[in-house]
């Protein structure tokens, strides 16, 4: 293959990561939540791990531990901001790993919007499907995507991974490999 047409493949092959993990991910969590919702409906409660997590249905009009539950709007407005902001992202990395942690922080944050939208009775004001009880806070699939993105990308920083490579060509393609 000539190197132009590699070049035009890398994006793609980055577009198509994106796309797959975010569709895998959003499967598992709006599955979880919709498993969640049938089985552990009515105050039921299963322990897993004794003193470490249950199971335990929870409707969260707040963002995490609670907070700003009469500011479900906002939090909505925000998601939908911090989604458009990932897509951009991850669209002008040419970097691998910062397209994996795009992804799955896209996932987690429109997978927790997805909530908002479906289970609202107003504007923005749904609340969204938590079920993972810590003992110290109730959670979902999303936030452990969205946990596990933040830390991800905070590693890359530390690791100095580029966002972009350095090496780039007149018409602003890049020379990295993948």
């Amino acid at each position: 293959m000539t190197e132009h047409i590699q070049r035009q493949r890398r994006p793609r092959t980055r577009a198509a990561v994106f796309a797959c993990i975010t569709a895998v991910a959003l499967v598992a969590d709006q599955l979880t939540k919709a498993l969640a919702q049938t089985y552990l409906a009515g105050h039921r409660s299963v322990r897993v791990i004794p003193n470490m997590l249950s199971l335990t249905l929870v409707h969260n009009p707040g963002a995490s531990l609670g907070m700003g539950s009469n500011m479900t709007w906002l939090i909505a407005l925000l998601a939908i901001v911090a989604c458009i902001v990932l897509v951009l992202l991850a669209s002008k990395t040419d970097s691998m790993l910062w397209t994996v942690w795009f992804a799955l922080a896209f996932a987690g944050a429109f997978g927790n919007l997805i909530d908002r939208f479906a289970y609202a009775d107003g504007f923005l004001n749904g609340k969204v499907v938590d079920f993972l009880n810590y003992g110290w806070s109730v959670g979902n699939v999303a936030d452990i995507f969205l946990m596990v993105a933040g830390v991800g990308i905070v590693v890359t920083i530390l690791c100095n991974v580029p966002f972009r490579s350095t090496d780039t060509t007149e018409d602003g393609a890049t020379g990295e490999s993948e």
